[in-house]
């Protein structure tokens, strides 16, 4: 009885240091760009989503990359266009070919411009979560150098009290470090993920985007009609002093890195109702004015939307209202693109 417990814990001494070996060798302990114990839930992720919109059915995989990114894995090298925002930008219950990027992408391909967008955007982030993704998720990625940033930016922002759990790209628990440390570094790991996503990915996530949608009767503000309330009235909550800051931090970045940044300004399903979101697109304009930077004002070009099809919640966009804003996006963002391209 000894011998045979003996001959097992030889073995199992053998098969641990064979593993920390091979672990040594392929995983990304030691190597200088390693996540750490960053980037927790966001990369190496597939889940098979079936959704709902306006009673059409939808069945896809809900992707994100290696690196991070929303689809399939892709050279780091390769990524010159970078989208950032938050779940109105990562749009999880959409199908990725019919969401922002996606139709961008592939209304580039049939204009046939070599131009490809990759979607960073993950859901509640903010501009506080732009910085500390330049801090902690872009500047681990080797070979990863940019030309242009578009920030899909406003409605987050526009809430004080915005949780810092979608900014932080990590956890605070020391035992959820170490976990998220193994799951980021080990090449195991990642080689289960990858028979898990081939062979055994079951996961079914139904979700109608309809159901109990507050959305009944819309009184869309405009632009025209904002400004001529909020114009005059004083930000009480400090939205501005905030942002200010956050805006300021990442123009370092973008000058660090050598990017040029293109903002988007956003609205809600009844436009720009609230003032604190208007103070923030005007915000954003003074700040691209200011630093000469390109910016789609988005929340200028929506006029009216009575139809309470183009939203599934208050921020959401349905299939039908990604469609909208990407018409009205895509002739702006096409020739800032086409412009930077030929000044390099």
């Amino acid at each position: 009885m000894k011998n045979i417990f003996r001959i097992l814990s030889i073995n199992l001494i053998i098969f641990i240091t064979i593993l920390i070996i091979l672990e040594a060798i392929f995983g990304y302990w030691f190597k200088e760009n390693n996540f750490g114990y960053f980037l927790r839930k966001e990369r190496l992720k597939k889940a098979f989503y079936e959704t709902s919109h306006d009673e059409k059915s939808y069945k896809y995989y809900y992707k994100r990359n290696f690196y991070g990114f929303r689809g399939d894995d892709v050279d780091p090298e390769k990524i010159k266009i970078v989208f950032h925002g938050g779940s109105t930008g990562n749009q999880r219950y959409t199908p990725e070919n019919l969401t922002i990027v996606g139709l961008l992408n592939k209304e580039f391909k049939k204009d046939n411009l070599l131009i490809t967008i990759h979607n960073a955007s993950t859901d509640g982030k903010t501009s506080r979560g732009y910085n500390n993704d330049f801090k902690y998720w872009f500047s681990k990625i080797p070979n990863f150098k940019p030309d242009v940033f578009i920030f899909f930016v406003g409605i987050n922002d526009s809430h004080i009290d915005q949780p810092k759990r979608f900014d932080i790209p990590y956890s605070n628990k020391v035992s959820q470090k170490i976990i998220d440390y193994i799951k980021n570094n080990s090449i195991f790991v990642e080689l289960l993920k990858d028979i898990k996503f081939k062979y055994f990915t079951k996961i079914k996530i139904s979700y109608d985007v309809r159901k109990n949608n507050p959305i009944q009767n819309i009184n869309f503000i405009n632009y025209t009609k904002a400004k001529k309330l909020f114009e005059n009235t004083i930000d009480n909550d400090g939205i501005i002093i905030q942002y200010k800051k956050r805006l300021g931090k990442l123009n370092e970045n973008i000058k660090l890195n050598n990017i040029h940044p293109i903002f988007i300004t956003q609205i809600k399903y009844n436009g720009i109702s609230e003032k604190n979101l208007f103070f923030v697109n005007e915000y954003t304009k003074k700040f691209a004015e200011i630093n000469d930077y390109n910016i789609i004002k988005l929340d200028e070009l929506v006029d009216n939307l009575s139809d309470t099809s183009y939203f599934y919640d208050n921020v959401h966009t349905t299939v039908k209202g990604t469609e909208y804003l990407f018409n009205l996006i895509y002739p702006l963002l096409k020739q800032h693109i086409i412009n930077f391209n030929e000044k390099k």
